[in-house]
């Protein structure tokens, strides 16, 4: 959308050029909000836990440790190999130094991304977490952060929070990877700073939720349209398909689709991304399969009599689902893997977002004298080949003042 980009723009370089001045003109502008300070004091984050009711917290706790749980078993051994005598190398992570999360906290504030962002950032030891939300920022974010040990908290959200982060303000820290889901100027916004010269890499670029289910006549239909309308609420652009080779099955979900919609609160954004979604009827399930690898969902119910059988033949998939007690609901909050998912088809090359989105890879080689001699005439040679007379002499001169103090 050109007029998204263009409005970006001018908030960025706004951003740049006047900071937090620039922070207050739009958080007045969009927010309606008049901001005294940027930063959350520490004891309003702290007294936060008093507004929130126990059964929530156990329930935060409570997915806190699963999430916990299967992301510190992501962490990754480190590589350390003798590949021949006097030539080690090694591979070792190390973690992102500062980090920057989004959290929206609009119609539904999604506390939940706290613990989706912040869990898996401090198993892979990133040493600062900043956190930016729109105001006023809500007690569930606030109290969800500080379980997590996220560090600094911003009541500052949409295009101008991400460029805040992306160059830095007075108050408001520049960071070296920015996460987190967010409208399409958040969304935008991601994209041209990650862009820009010495700026921040971004997780990925998210667009609108999307679920695809695959079922077959033994899938129950109540099940089903519930698990249409949970993905449906998320957002008027959101998209939901199911694909199966039943038209009985297809038509009783209509009518359980038509039942339970009325009595949910978030009628317009179902309605809108209803208008959005399909029903389609393939030949068999094979066919099911294909449409699923084509369309690559973000998310992909399997909801068949033996679900693990079509596991090996999905290419494409953010977050997959099996059975039929497996509600997307679980991943979404508690099951323990992680909801920031790649959409848009971009599960056909990009990852669900884990402990490796949080580090980087770093290579180590280190050789003895004997181990460069031995390996001498090898690079010589290659480097020679490649008319690279500077990276010959780097070995050459090594190996003449051996020779020399032999």
């Amino acid at each position: 959308n050109k007029k998204i980009k263009k409005i970006v723009k001018e908030i960025i370089e706004n951003v740049k050029k006047n900071g937090d001045q620039a922070l207050r003109q739009y958080t007045k502008l969009f927010e309606k909000f008049i901001v005294k300070e940027f930063e959350i004091p520490r004891k309003k984050i702290i007294l936060s836990s008093e507004s929130i009711n126990s059964e929530l917290k156990n329930a935060i706790l409570s997915a806190k440790k699963n999430i916990t749980c299967f992301h510190k078993a992501q962490l990754l051994n480190e590589i350390n190999l003798e590949i021949e005598t006097g030539v080690r190398c090694q591979q070792i992570y190390l973690p992102l130094n500062t980090i920057g999360i989004y959290i929206p906290n609009g119609t539904a504030p999604l506390f939940s991304t706290v613990l989706m962002l912040a869990i898996p950032a401090k198993i892979a030891g990133c040493k600062n977490i900043v956190l930016c939300s729109p105001p006023p920022v809500s007690d569930e974010i606030l109290y969800t952060a500080h379980i997590c040990g996220v560090d600094k908290i911003f009541q500052i959200g949409g295009a101008q929070a991400i460029a805040s982060l992306a160059c830095g303000t007075k108050t408001i820290p520049k960071v070296d990877k920015i996460f987190g889901p967010g409208n399409a100027y958040v969304t935008e916004s991601k994209l041209q700073v990650s862009s820009m010269f010495n700026g921040p890499e971004i997780d990925m670029l998210a667009g609108p939720s999307e679920l695809l289910i695959i079922a077959d006549d033994s899938a129950n239909p109540d099940f089903i349209a519930a698990d249409l309308l949970s993905q449906a609420e998320h957002d008027s652009s959101s998209q939901v398909i199911l694909v199966t080779p039943c038209i009985q099955l297809a038509q009783k979900v209509i009518v359980s689709l038509n039942k339970q919609l009325l009595k949910l609160f978030r009628l317009s954004e179902i309605l809108n991304s209803l208008s959005n979604s399909a029903i389609i009827i393939a030949k068999d399930l094979r066919q099911c399969i294909d449409i699923s690898n084509i369309y690559s969902p973000e998310h992909l119910m399997i909801q068949t009599i033996k679900p693990r059988d079509i596991l090996d033949s999905i290419l494409n998939a953010s977050s997959i689902f099996l059975g039929l007690w497996s509600p997307e609901s679980a991943g979404d909050y508690a099951s323990g893997t992680n909801h920031v998912l790649p959409t848009y088809g971009k599960s056909i090359s990009v990852s669900a977002l884990g402990i490796a989105d949080f580090q980087k890879r770093v290579l180590v080689q280190e050789l003895t004298p004997q181990g460069l001699i031995k390996l001498s005439n090898t690079i010589q040679v290659l480097s020679s080949s490649e008319k690279l007379e500077a990276h010959k002499n780097a070995v050459r001169i090594r190996v003449d003042f051996l020779e020399k103090i032999k």
